[in-house]
């Protein structure tokens, strides 16, 4: 890799860490450059202002995110395994979490809200990446008789997103994870009893 390929790629990690624990109004400059050890003219020598930075910044953090659902996915076939992985990966995140400060598209969405439009349509598309594909796996299982057919995929789309998200922010406020694995318990029961046919 060269040299200033390095040099950005640090850039976006320290910046993505950065706005992921400190939120993107909550992040100077000067953060900016103690965090990366540069002076704002080696900064914007890669990137052309603050928000382009943040803008990328999240792209890099849910691609971290995505790596670990794609790794998580691969090994699974049937449609309630699948969904049991997402909630996995979401588990993860308390103690190992992609990007330190926890799910970027959540803290994202709080943060930008109204106030920064270009950062709010980001994490959207991110969060319809999440929704998307948990409903082709329900889809996919529909038709693979392994979840009922009465099942309504952007419904169990906004459950799983909704108690998980909820679920992690509970237990970084409370630093106990026993709010998301109440979460994840409830979840389970819901996919297993709810979505799967009963013969299954």
């Amino acid at each position: 890799m060269a040299k200033a390929d390095e040099t950005r790629a640090k850039i976006l990690q320290e910046a993505a860490t950065l706005f992921n624990q400190q939120g993107y109004a909550g992040s100077s400059m000067s953060d900016i450059m103690q965090a990366t050890g540069l002076q704002k003219g080696g900064i914007y020598n890669h990137f052309t202002s603050k928000q382009a930075l943040a803008l990328e910044a999240f792209d890099f953090a849910f691609q971290r995110c995505q790596e670990r659902f794609r790794i998580a996915l691969a090994t699974k076939q049937h449609a309630i395994e699948r969904l049991q992985a997402i909630l996995g990966v979401f588990y993860s995140f308390i103690e190992d979490p992609p990007i330190a400060g926890g799910c970027p598209i959540l803290n994202t969405a709080i943060e930008s809200d109204d106030a920064n439009p270009a950062l709010r349509d980001r994490a959207q598309a991110a969060m319809n990446t999440l929704r998307n594909s948990i409903r082709r796996t329900v889809e996919r299982g529909i038709a693979r008789g392994e979840i009922r057919p009465t099942v309504e995929a952007d419904t169990v789309a906004t459950v799983m997103i909704s108690t998980l998200e909820g679920a992690l922010m509970m237990s970084k406020l409370y630093d106990d994870p026993v709010h998301l694995e109440r979460a994840i318990a409830h979840l389970n029961d819901y996919l297993c009893n709810r979505l799967q046919p009963p013969s299954i």
